[in-house]
């Protein structure tokens, strides 16, 4: 367990951040763009 932990802590980003981060983009692109 320790060493998973580990290894997502060191890659920075998990899955699920980084899909929350894409839906935050894709959301803002869609209310900048006509």
């Amino acid at each position: 367990m320790n060493l998973q932990y580990h290894c997502q802590k060191k890659s920075g980003f998990t899955l699920i951040e980084l899909l929350v981060v894409i839906a935050i983009i894709a959301i803002l692109a869609g209310m900048l763009l006509p």
